[in-house]
């Protein structure tokens, strides 16, 4: 045999059938993206829709519990901007606490991150999201994503009365392109008369000196909990943090990465309250819940989702959203690990 032919190893063969078969794989998996349609959404709508007999519409904010359990919808805005849309998308909603991304991406903008986070951690928790958490011991909120750090988030928002509410109502608008987006005057009554572990977090924290302002500003955080929306909503401002504070359909206007990537480490690490770290490890995604029923999840740098079914797990997410998030990330391989 000549010396000149050359036969390659056993190992050889195995690493490029390995990389071979990669390529295919990975090929498959942008391929299944992008095949990504509102049928999709429908079957997996309809396979975990009877969840919401496992959850409890939430009461304790007497509004709320007037919600129907059984309404649900599930919508995906793709990296192309595109909207895939199944079940009751025109169903409104309230925030509740998904408006504390946006509270928290308007403070840090005005006043730095360090400066904000100087008076709250950016820790996880395994307490619920009304927890007081350690304001009598350190005097300071865990994260924003609770409630404690979400109030003392809007006070620090610049502007006297209503402006810092009326900004994060604004944002809101210009996010989801919907100017129509408004806040639920009944739900925001209802949230400040029955509101009074909010109230006493509020005066706790303004004893440490954290808030100096009156009551006020605790009213604009229940309004801007009380802002209605759609599930499509939701998926525009999952998609917004996903792709570094860019719109749906291009519009840079607020672009920053580093605000993108902060609001998103906190949704990851609790947006889920004490579920977090259990949700990090079944969906592994960016994601904000709130007891209004809706959750808003992020895909870096790929797609936003939003979903919406008002029965809540006992964690306070909800039931039927979290099933159809998690069959969704799993058919389409999205977890970040």
């Amino acid at each position: 045999m000549s010396k000149n032919v050359f036969l390659p190893s056993a190992k050889a063969i195995c690493i490029a059938a390995f990389l071979s078969l990669n390529t295919v794989v990975y090929a498959q998996k942008t391929a299944d993206i992008s095949t990504i349609s509102e049928k999709t959404l429908s079957s997996i709508l309809e396979k975990n829709r009877s969840y919401y007999t496992e959850g409890k519409v939430a009461d304790y904010i007497p509004e709320l519990g007037k919600m129907d359990a059984q309404a649900i919808a599930f919508s995906v805005v793709d990296k192309n901007g595109k909207i895939h849309n199944a079940g009751d998308v025109h169903k409104k909603f309230t925030m509740q606490s998904i408006s504390k991304i946006i509270a928290l991406m308007i403070v840090v903008s005005e006043k730095g991150e360090a400066n904000v986070f100087d008076k709250m951690g950016y820790f996880g928790t395994d307490k619920p999201f009304n927890h007081f958490s350690n304001l009598e011991t350190t005097g300071k909120p865990l994260n924003p994503m609770m409630n404690a750090g979400a109030i003392l988030t809007t006070s620090l928002i610049s502007g006297e009365g209503e402006k810092p509410f009326l900004k994060i109502l604004d944002m809101v608008r210009y996010i989801t392109k919907n100017h129509a987006i408004d806040y639920n005057k009944s739900v925001y009554e209802s949230e400040k008369s029955t509101g009074h572990r909010n109230r006493g977090m509020f005066y706790l924290m303004k004893n440490n000196g954290l808030i100096s302002g009156n009551e006020e500003q605790l009213d604009n955080y229940f309004r801007q909990c009380s802002i209605e929306l759609t599930a499509e909503d939701l998926a525009k401002i999952g998609y917004f943090f996903a792709n570094q504070c860019v719109r749906f359909d291009g519009d840079s206007t607020y672009k920053n990465e580093e605000v993108a990537k902060l609001i998103q480490s906190q949704m990851l690490i609790a947006g889920m309250y004490e579920f977090s770290g259990e949700y990090a490890r079944t969906v592994g995604l960016p994601s904000k819940s709130g007891v209004g029923g809706g959750i808003a999840v992020s895909v870096p740098g790929k797609m936003g989702i939003g979903v919406f079914s008002p029965a809540l797990d006992q964690h306070g997410n909800s039931s039927a959203g979290y099933h159809m998030i998690l069959d969704f990330v799993k058919q389409y391989d999205l977890s970040l690990f």
